[in-house]
């Protein structure tokens, strides 16, 4: 009996992880902060607070601007827009680094043959560019904002994703630190994983009912796994 419940223990319920990169992968906070006031001030717009922008993000970067922008200024945004993605381009690895423990699961599920896969609201090349800095030792695709796919909440990337991989839903785990990565999941029919150390609140992100809900990286092995009981 104890050899049968040691297999189901470590029998594995996933074989595809799905990661967004913004706050949950990687802590971008402080160069989109930084990058953003940068082009806000080139127009003489006032700066907003790191916790306004962190508020701000998680929809795109044209939703971020927007949102940014003055009630009263909207009009600005494509200027904007614009303004900020040659500021970011320079600025986008700044102080940008992969969050306590990133790496360590990475490669924790790299050695389980787990498929993975980023799926970012980011802009497609700065998604790119970002992921290929910190994670190009491990197998992982890339699909961020383009004009192809519809971006986050939508299921699209998601379903790409999946596709590509060659990947099934019921054995496909998302992983997010946002609400909107929540939604993205529950329209793409597959299971969520909602993460703490993001630009979300543990309070929210439970008022969204994800499958599971970690504050530390190397918890999700527990779930791939098949031994986290939530």
């Amino acid at each position: 009996m104890a050899i049968v419940l040691e297999y189901f223990l470590v029998m594995r319920m996933y074989d595809t992880v799905i990661f967004d990169l913004d706050g949950t992968l990687l802590n971008t906070l402080n160069d989109l902060y930084q990058s953003c006031n940068m082009a806000l001030m080139q127009f003489g717009y006032p700066p907003r607070t790191y916790e306004e922008i962190q508020q701000f993000v998680g929809h795109g970067i044209k939703n971020l601007i927007y949102r940014a922008l003055p009630m009263n200024q909207k009009e600005a945004l494509e200027a904007v827009y614009e303004a900020f993605l040659t500021i970011y381009e320079k600025h986008q690895l700044d102080t940008t680094r992969p969050y306590p423990n990133i790496l360590e699961l990475l490669e924790q599920l790299s050695q389980r043959k787990i498929k993975m896969a980023i799926v970012s609201n980011k802009i497609d090349s700065a998604a790119k560019t970002i992921a290929a800095a910190f994670f190009l030792q491990y197998p992982m695709m890339v699909i961020g904002e383009t004009l192809k796919l519809k971006r986050k909440p939508a299921p699209d990337m998601l379903l790409e994703a999946l596709s590509k991989l060659s990947s099934q839903k019921q054995t496909t785990l998302f992983v997010g630190d946002s609400e909107t990565d929540i939604e993205t999941a529950k329209n793409a029919q597959i299971d969520v994983c909602a993460v703490t150390w993001g630009f979300r609140s543990e309070a929210l992100l439970k008022a969204e009912h994800p499958q599971y809900l970690i504050s530390h990286p190397l918890e999700l092995l527990k779930i791939i796994d098949g031994r986290h009981l939530n």
